[in-house]
């Protein structure tokens, strides 16, 4: 499975959501990073056909998406941010509902529940109405509804927002066994959950992808250096105006920073090993000092 986007354009307006974008995936799972704004839903929207480009291409196969109509649509999944649900229907209902208005014969659609429900931990929950379930069991029956036709292309558009963070591993083991065999994109700004199942992550900014590739890859590209330091507790706005800072940990005589710089920012601060979350805040940081610095 092919999907090529070609000087891919959309623009609202005088605004350019996405921006002559090149790009190419083929099975695998590809984790989609940016911060909110980046563009990464209109991307997806234009991949699943709900919104059509202002400018370039995305082909399948060599065809064009929008061409091929209900061909494409087959091969599709799709789980949108916030997805929609009677909310008097039974997470059973919803399902064998959403596999009518899909095409699936009565048979097919029946045996594909079913698979769908164990496969997704819903067993218990079935009867139950989609109105009392958690947030994370309505992302399960999210991804059942996506899963139903068997696609071979899945997109996920933030699908772990607002889970906790046994919900987010438990999705997380979910998306990696569904990635058999099929193309898989995944779009979020919660950097640990493509961490670990992403065979690509994209980083995307201003309706562009700045840079692809595997973690390590990603890594590796900072030119900067991640520094552990530890100051008093009246200095560490200073550090935090000064440099990117990752992350800060209280202890009860000081704080220890996580500082992103060129240079050691202190004579004692120790080199250690940069992590994706770093390099997020590396690309998409804004400067030190700037009033919206990310932390």
């Amino acid at each position: 499975m092919e999907l090529k986007m070609k000087n891919l354009t959309k623009e609202f307006g005088g605004f350019t959501a996405v921006d002559h974008l090149n790009f190419t995936m083929e099975n695998g799972v590809y984790g989609l990073l940016g911060v909110n704004g980046a563009g990464k839903t209109t991307l997806m929207k234009m991949l699943c056909t709900l919104l059509s480009p202002t400018g370039g291409e995305i082909t399948c196969n060599g065809r064009e998406i929008l061409g091929m109509g209900a061909d494409y649509r087959k091969i599709l999944g799709y789980l949108p941010q916030d997805f929609g649900f009677y909310p008097e229907f039974t997470v059973q209902d919803y399902l064998s509902y959403i596999a009518a208005i899909k095409g699936l014969r009565p048979a097919v659609a029946r045996k594909r529940v079913r698979e769908l429900i164990e496969k997704t931990g819903l067993t218990k929950a079935a009867k139950k109405k989609m109105k009392k379930l958690s947030g994370g069991m309505k992302r399960r029956a999210g991804i059942a509804q996506a899963m139903l036709n068997n696609p071979k292309i899945l997109i996920l558009d933030e699908p772990t927002a607002g889970l906790d963070p046994n919900e987010r591993i438990r999705f997380r083991n979910l998306i990696s066994e569904l990635a058999e065999d099929r193309l898989v994109l995944l779009s979020t700004h919660i950097v640990s959950d493509v961490e670990y199942i992403a065979n690509q992550i994209l980083l995307m900014r201003d309706g562009k992808i700045v840079l692809a590739g595997e973690a390590r890859e990603l890594i590796d590209s900072m030119e900067e250096g991640v520094f552990s330091v530890f100051v008093r507790k009246n200095e560490v706005q200073h550090f935090m105006k000064k440099y990117k800072v990752s992350n800060l940990k209280s202890m009860h005589d000081g704080v220890e920073l996580r500082i992103i710089a060129k240079s050691p920012p202190v004579l004692d601060a120790g080199l250690v090993d940069a992590n994706l979350e770093d390099v997020f805040l590396y690309y998409f940081g804004e400067k030190a000092g700037g009033k919206d610095a990310v932390v």
